[in-house]
């Protein structure tokens, strides 16, 4: 792959400017903390205001949001865990330290989405959560999967990383399932200066002890003392830190030790700049993958994604399909970077990956997701920092390649 691009597969999945550069100004020439202030608070605020929760809780990544669900589940030795595994490694890799089962149910070979049918044949007695991304911004069919997870007490957490923007029927992702995990990675939809995350929830013990943990406390079992004073006699002044639960308070069990997940004050600054921003840079990245879906309608061996009415694409990624005689994807891929535009595969099924093979997991336990990734779907970028000069290269590069390629074996010569 060459170096250099006309149209880069960017690093920046959203639009920094003026707005950012005066938050930043105005809080560096306060007087108030930089962590754990107002502003993260204002951002928390309009943030579940947004996504339509009761809470909403940042931290400082994507990553970190789905550490912290994964505790939140309180999984113990033999629960099994389904996960989808055409997603970034984030979103399962706490399992790997916990003495769980993991089970990978495929993809609707449309969204690559997980399959709820596939998921329905894969809930035991044993079923504790389901773990599933809204791959690219397309939302998963929540309705079915919630109607098969409510009764049988099976928290479903969605990874919403790329569906900050999105719609389903109505409503935000983050609120559709039990618990939301939201990134603010440099390439999301927003950022919040690089890194950062949210989790969003409605249960209000779940906030509890998700704040106590990202805020360097213990997660645990705490009630109150029974005799006031410590053994040692000596006295806690009201100033001293911990002066009060020293004091009031006994821990009975632990269920791990808290972190420091707290989101800068200069980053939730930012957060709430980019929430200003996030309908128009939605709407820039539906306005190129509406272009580019017009290219790819007109050629044979290609297949849209065609999100049903009442699903709203946030088209954090460009996803679309070569279905035609084996080798076509690979040259497709091979014209479109001679021609300077740089294409991604997103991503590896999870269950193919070293880590996870070790745990017993391996070829075919995915064929929907392992014949799309492998020889079928393809990633353009999208992004809104695309000048409308790229834009135009991008979808006369698509058109010729397609054109050019898109024929039949005959084309597959030199590959």
């Amino acid at each position: 792959m060459r170096g250099t691009y006309a149209v880069p597969y960017a690093s920046r999945g959203s639009i920094l400017g003026e707005a950012e550069a005066k938050a930043l100004d105005q809080l560096i020439g306060s007087d108030g903390s930089l962590s754990a202030g107002s502003v993260r608070d204002r951002f928390e605020k309009r943030f579940r205001e947004h996504i339509g929760t009761r809470h909403a809780l940042s931290v400082t990544s994507g990553t970190v949001a789905l550490e912290l669900a994964i505790h939140l589940l309180d999984l113990k030795e033999g629960d099994e865990v389904i996960v989808t595994p055409q997603t970034f490694q984030a979103t399962a890799q706490p399992l790997l330290g916990l003495p769980v089962s993991v089970r990978f149910c495929d993809v609707d070979p449309d969204s690559l989405n997980i399959d709820p049918a596939t998921l329905k044949s894969l809930i035991t007695d044993r079923t504790r959560a389901v773990l599933l991304v809204h791959y690219g911004g397309w939302t998963a069919e929540m309705d079915e999967i919630m109607a098969m997870t409510r009764d049988r007490n099976i928290t479903v957490v969605e990874d919403c990383a790329h569906a900050l923007g999105a719609m389903y029927d109505g409503r935000r992702p983050g609120a559709l399932g039990d618990i939301g995990c939201f990134s603010f990675h440099s390439s999301k939809n927003i950022t919040t200066l690089g890194e950062g995350g949210m989790i969003t929830v409605d249960r209000d013990d779940w906030a509890e002890r998700l704040d106590r943990l990202r805020s360097n406390e213990v997660d645990g079992d705490f009630s109150p003392a029974r005799h006031q004073g410590l053994t040692t006699g000596r006295e806690l002044l009201p100033w001293m830190k911990y002066a009060s639960s020293a004091y009031e308070q006994v821990c009975s069990h632990i269920r791990r030790p808290g972190t420091n997940a707290t989101l800068s004050e200069a980053a939730a600054a930012v957060g709430l700049v980019q929430m200003d921003r996030l309908h128009g840079l939605v709407e820039c990245r539906r306005e190129v993958a509406r272009r580019l879906d017009e290219v790819v309608a007109r050629h044979p061996y290609t297949r849209l994604q065609q999100p049903r009415p009442g699903v709203r694409h946030a088209q954090h990624l460009y996803t679309f399909f070569v279905d035609g005689p084996p080798g076509l994807r690979e040259a497709v891929i091979r014209a479109l970077d001679v021609r300077g535009v740089e294409v991604q595969l997103r991503y590896l099924p999870l269950h193919l990956l070293p880590e996870w093979r070790e745990r017993g997991h391996g070829l075919g336990e995915c064929p929907v997701a392992e014949k799309l990734w492998f020889s079928q779907h393809v990633n353009l970028p999208c992004q809104p920092g695309l000048s409308d000069q790229q834009v135009d290269h991008l979808v006369a590069a698509l058109d010729d390649v397609l054109r050019s390629e898109v024929k039949g074996p005959s084309c597959l010569s030199s590959t």
